[in-house]
């Protein structure tokens, strides 16, 4: 083979080097962005998660055991303690699940390291037996003669962009390991970064398995106590049930009432309805209602669901079962209950105890805030969203200060929980 077509061979060598080389070298350095992304992303939705946890921790300790009286209510303070061991045992499963992401993040990065450590290398190897290479070539002939030695001008001009190839690859080839000395520490800072915040959610972890064990002592002491005067308690419950759905009849009757008047002042007394008579402001008023499902604003602007709607367990009892027709929100002590919706007070109910409902109607829908100590609107006012409408009633024995909050559909009980949003 003569030297041209020597030459002419390892032009073609290196030109397709060079094409798989930088092709490798983007598919590589894709790989690890779409690795680190989905990684970020997985990580960034579990540490709102946390975060959202230790928020909501903060809150039950602010609301519900700040507020404790030297009397001690077992059924209330146990109910709290479940309340706040179960959020921490979340938080932990939460910590954990973050933990095990992070180890997986780190053991692919320490592989990631290993591959660019070994690339990086290679590349300096085959860098540094350039530098050799070309150094020999020059000592046997100078790039001048290389050229001048051609048989013919098409050959001169053929070594000369061999000669400049080269030297661009040589080029090419140092850019190459700077960016990837870049790459390799910039990967190796963030491994510090994320072992750092492992070491930081694994203190945190033995942080909270250590409160939670003190808090399962606490309600071991509490249950012995409950056993006890058990028999006692149960009838309570039963009683406050039994009061609890006699104001809600109360309030059904009520808007049965508010109902008929509507449609006989209408002239609606032959036509078969359940709803109200409403006028179009109102039933636009209505559908805006709708429309806001599950964005509404909370009737507390600080709080803490204690009871959920519908049939449960009770928090504390064994075998017994409470029916909530609303949700209950524990709050701060002289907090006011606030309007969910535009609408207009259908009414105010007065409740054993000189204690106030306000029912406030938004077309066929009627928001209920119970348990106020003392309202500031009267019957027939128009009220905007997040009005103030009475301050929320305090238990003195408890030291609570809990908002019973039900939302109907003419008669038809509603579900708060899918229309307010979380708080």
């Amino acid at each position: 083979m003569s030297f041209s077509q020597k030459t002419n061979s390892c032009q073609k060598c290196y030109l397709k080097f060079s094409y798989v080389f930088r092709s490798f070298n983007i598919v590589l350095l894709m790989l690890f962005l779409i690795s680190f992304s989905s990684y970020g992303q997985s990580r960034k939705e579990l540490e709102k998660q946390r975060i959202e946890i230790q928020k909501e921790i903060k809150k039950i300790n602010n609301l519900l055991f700040q507020s404790q009286t030297k009397e001690k209510n077992i059924l209330s303070d146990l109910s709290d303690l479940n309340m706040k061991i179960g959020v921490r045992t979340k938080l932990i499963e939460t910590i954990n699940q973050e933990t095990k992401q992070l180890t997986k993040e780190i053991k692919e990065n320490e592989k990631e390291v290993d591959q660019l450590q070994n690339r990086l290398k290679a590349l300096k190897d085959d860098y540094a037996n350039m530098v050799i290479q070309s150094y020999k070539s020059k000592t046997k002939q100078s790039r001048l003669m290389f050229v001048l030695s051609s048989e013919n001008f098409l050959q001169a001009y053929k070594r000369i962009q061999y000669i400049q190839q080269y030297a661009d690859y040589r080029a090419k080839q140092g850019e190459e390991i700077k960016i990837e000395t870049l790459k390799l520490k910039n990967l190796n800072d963030y491994l510090k970064e994320t072992k750092a915040e492992k070491e930081m959610l694994l203190i945190v972890n033995q942080q909270e398995k250590g409160r939670i064990d003190k808090e399962k002592k606490s309600q071991e002491g509490l249950v012995n106590s409950l056993k006890k005067k058990e028999k006692k308690y149960i009838s309570q419950i039963k009683q406050k049930q039994k009061a609890e759905k006699a104001i809600d009849k109360k309030i059904e009757k009520l808007i049965k009432e508010a109902i008929a008047i509507s449609n006989k002042k209408s002239n609606r007394t032959n036509i078969k309805s359940s709803g109200f008579a409403l006028t179009p402001e109102a039933k636009l008023l209505e559908k805006d209602f709708i429309s806001n499902k599950g964005k509404l604003p909370s009737p507390v602007e600080r709080g803490v669901v204690v009871r959920h709607f519908g049939k449960q367990k009770h928090p504390t009892l064994k075998g017994i079962t409470i029916e909530s027709n609303g949700v209950f929100y524990a709050t701060e002590k002289n907090a006011n209950a606030r309007v969910i919706f535009n609408g207009r007070v259908l009414a105010i109910q007065v409740l054993p105890g000189k204690k106030k409902a306000v029912l406030v109607q938004h077309g066929n829908y009627i928001s209920v805030y119970k348990n106020l100590d003392n309202v500031t609107v009267k019957k027939g006012d128009l009220v905007t969203t997040k009005q103030e409408i009475g301050k929320i009633h305090t238990n003195k024995t408890t030291g609570k200060t809990i908002l019973a909050f039900v939302l109907f559909k003419e008669v038809q009980r509603q579900n708060p929980e899918e229309w307010v949003y979380k708080i």
